[in-house]
């Protein structure tokens, strides 16, 4: 039987995650959101609670008894729940620590896994997403072509989250030769490398992302993640599938809280607008929306850190989530009436955020 009771570790985490969510998180975002980042303050303070590292087994130098899925899934929760820009930007990071967690060769590890241990978070990121319409992860047009014992990269990949003065890039590419998705760590000077200006975004536009464009890109063999036998990348997807998923529930979960809040204190004709059927209804389908989103989480979690196959299960977690997060956002903004479509107001913002959802492939990592 599945148990989604917390461990005293992982109910401490929560609230610590929480707390930073509240206190720190929220009141920066509005200004973040608007002026386009978050306050260098604030991401640092995130990075300090040690949610990457503590999920680095010990065994590879990190913090944490083993990698969790499902603890990572409660640690982005709550970090979607304070700001989704926020949280996709202070786990960045995640995006090459955990493949090289779950794929990296052990002179890989070794080599890198010590820079998501530091001060400070590391300037690395990965670029999966490409340009294109119906855009699909396992079918990229990225390629990976051997000569000379060494890989070249030719492509061009988008939404690429803090690409700009990036040390260490992980690009996905379709490998012709091994007939599958293979991570290659490339250099982020790397010759024939080139990243465009940053990208204008509906939502989470706090966030800074980035076209990139790969020419000839040479990379050693040895930075072929995995190294001759490659990747698992149905696993990574599955690991980002959720993570995604958890984020989106943080969101719900946040714009829910704030409209009950508005409707219970907004007073039309003597009464609070909480007591109307269409109000009420509206908000009780929502919080229904929430608890199964999440559990759908939890139980693809549960599967992967039991070393199962939870493709099926995180990508309709996924699904599930990208749909019922603008439903649920969107009935924030429909109880808050004309002051919902004011920016001043969250609720826009998150609906903005929320729509994003479906396109952030690989933007997040559990």
């Amino acid at each position: 039987m599945i148990s989604f009771t917390p461990t005293d570790e992982q109910q401490m985490l929560i609230e610590t995650v929480r707390r930073y969510a509240t206190q720190n998180v929220r009141p920066a975002a509005h200004d973040a959101d608007e002026g386009g980042a978050f306050p260098a303050e604030v991401l640092q303070t995130g990075w300090e609670l040690g949610i990457l590292p503590g999920n680095i087994p010990e065994a590879l130098g990190g913090f944490g008894e083993t990698h969790s899925a499902l603890t990572g899934a409660l640690a982005y929760e709550e970090l979607g729940y304070g700001d989704l820009s926020l949280a996709l930007h202070l786990m960045t990071p995640a995006l090459v620590a955990i493949p090289l967690v779950l794929d990296g060769t052990d002179a890989q590890r070794e080599e890198l896994l010590p820079l998501f241990l530091g001060e400070t978070p590391p300037p690395v990121t990965a670029a999966l997403i490409e340009p294109r319409i119906h855009f699909a992860p396992d079918d990229l047009k990225t390629t990976a072509t051997r000569e000379d014992g060494d890989y070249l990269l030719n492509g061009q990949k988008v939404y690429v989250p803090l690409a700009q003065g990036a040390q260490w890039i992980l690009v996905y590419a379709w490998n012709p030769d091994a007939g599958q998705v293979d991570g290659f760590l490339v250099r982020g000077d790397a010759p024939g490398l080139t990243v465009g200006p940053r990208e204008k975004s509906m939502g989470v536009r706090a966030l800074p992302t980035y076209p990139l464009a790969l020419d000839n890109v040479r990379v050693d063999a040895a930075y072929r993640l995995g190294g001759e036998r490659g990747i698992d990348f149905a696993r990574i997807q599955a690991h980002s599938r959720v993570a995604l998923a958890a984020l989106g529930v943080g969101v719900m979960r946040g714009a829910l809280e704030y409209a009950i809040d508005y409707a219970k204190q907004r007073v039309q004709f003597g009464q609070p607008i909480a007591t109307k059927q269409a109000i009420a209804f509206m908000l009780a389908d929502c919080a229904i929306e929430i608890d199964a989103a999440r559990l759908m989480v939890w139980e693809a979690a549960w599967k992967l850190d039991q070393g199962q196959d939870a493709t099926k299960e995180s990508y309709l977690a996924r699904q599930y989530v990208d749909q019922a997060a603008v439903m649920v956002t969107d009935s924030a903004v429909q109880t808050l009436g004309g002051y919902g479509y004011i920016r001043e107001y969250p609720v826009e913002r998150w609906l903005r955020n929320a729509r994003g959802l479906a396109t952030f492939y690989g933007m997040a990592i559990v």
